[in-house]
């Protein structure tokens, strides 16, 4: 018999210990609430510690309707939680944890030292305080008699019985971090509602020739533009052994993904030198060269080189590199040809998930009462820039408050 545990007071069950997650907690454990929180690593916060790698951008400071633009199609659903933790209310919140930040030039919120471990050791080390509980190898398996809660550890199968649970299990992607997605089987089971998991901030494939993926994979495209549609963003990516990645093909990962599953194929237009006008590129294209190699001359002209050159050669044919209206026109507008998404596991995060119609206002699944769900599990994208780790903690204090309004409406009807 799998061991098991319960408690004859109110113990709030958080099954993942991400930032979703730690907030739901910080919540309840503020309000006096016994709170047990279970991930199956060895250790919480994993996904948050890897994404502070590179610099960990906590927010954004733009205006409030253009950071809730940023999530597209599910902004109605995403407003009330942001409204309840905006940016600013985030940024005191850190403060308050003894961490100072900073607004970078892009407008990104930084921590001063710009490193997510910091962080999250004074936020454990006053969840602590507070006492929450830590069950680290826990892996849930899904809901046993009476609706206990299931939980495969390393020295076997345990159980236990929540007052309320709050699922903060991420998504699919990173899955060797924990958000592997296996969530979604369980609670299918139960008849939730659930969107299925699709790559988001991910990259794409191309059907690079040999020659340029042997030469080019790993270089980087700096300082240049992409555009779809009406939309144009200034950044940078990398030439990868599949195809392309990076913070500007990012932006539009949403849009892409759609288009090719719609069409089978998404075109992004590349701009290889954003700062120049398409008549000086012209100008510098039509230049003479003489006796000098068209490598040469786009390099000595146009400072155009590497990647960058190749990839022209990439995309057109030898007439139209030596057409010079073409090729001008290549410079400012080349067409790259975008076959799918890469997988789910290589993505930075995830779209789809529980559907906000599944969920009452406080986050709880309609069909199961005195769970709650937060986090990347719910169907909602955005991109990076602050915009996902926002959105996690501001669905974990809305998941954790109506947490803690079950265990008030709980206990009034036990009372009366």
């Amino acid at each position: 018999m799998p061991a098991s545990t319960q408690s004859s007071y109110p113990v709030v069950a958080i099954i993942g210990g991400g930032p979703a997650g730690l907030m739901a907690a910080e919540v309840l454990a503020e309000n006096g609430v016994c709170v047990e929180v279970y991930d199956a690593m060895p250790s919480v916060g994993r996904k948050f510690l890897m994404a502070g790698k590179g610099g960990m951008n906590i927010t954004h400071a733009e205006p409030f309707e253009d950071f809730l633009a940023r999530y597209g199609s599910r902004h109605d659903r995403i407003e009330p939680l942001l409204r309840g933790f905006p940016p600013e209310v985030l940024r005191a919140w850190i403060h308050g944890l003894g961490i100072e930040t900073f607004v970078g030039t892009s407008g990104r919120v930084f921590p001063t030292d710009m490193k997510a471990a910091p962080l999250l050791r004074a936020w454990l080390h006053r969840l602590r305080e507070n006492g929450v509980h830590f069950h680290v190898r826990h892996r849930w398996l899904g809901f046993g008699e009476n609706g206990a809660l299931r939980f495969a550890t390393p020295e076997g199968e345990r159980t236990m019985i929540a007052s309320a649970t709050v699922l903060a299990l991420g998504g699919g992607s990173w899955p060797q971090l924990g958000s592997d997605g296996a969530w979604v089987s369980l609670l299918a089971q139960c008849g939730i509602d659930i969107a299925p998991l699709r790559p988001a901030n991910c990259g794409f494939d191309v059907r690079w020739s040999d020659h340029f993926r042997e030469h080019f994979a790993g270089e980087p495209l700096k300082s240049i533009a992409a555009t779809l549609g009406t939309v144009r963003k200034q950044g940078e990516c990398v030439i990868t052994e599949h195809g392309i990645e990076g913070g500007v093909v990012y932006a539009f990962s949403a849009a892409l993904r759609d288009e090719i599953e719609r069409n089978g194929s998404a075109t992004l237009y590349l701009d290889l030198l954003p700062d120049w006008t398409a008549q000086r590129v012209q100008k510098e294209v039509s230049h003479p060269r003489g006796s000098r190699s068209l490598s040469t001359h786009l390099q000595s002209r146009l400072g155009l080189k590497g990647a960058k050159a190749n990839l022209l050669r990439e995309v057109l044919n030898t007439e139209q590199m030596h057409d010079s209206t073409v090729l001008a026109h290549a410079i400012k507008s080349l067409p790259l040809r975008l076959l799918a998404a890469r997988p789910l596991s290589e993505a930075i995060s995830s779209a789809g998930g529980i559907t906000f119609e599944a969920l009452n206002d406080d986050l709880m699944l309609q069909d199961l009462p005195g769970m709650f769900c937060a986090g990347e599990m719910l169907d909602w994208e955005a991109p990076t820039g602050g915009y996902l780790l926002t959105a996690c903690l501001a669905s974990g204090r809305t998941a954790g408050a109506g947490a803690l309004n079950w265990l008030q409406h709980t206990r009034d009807l036990h009372d009366s």
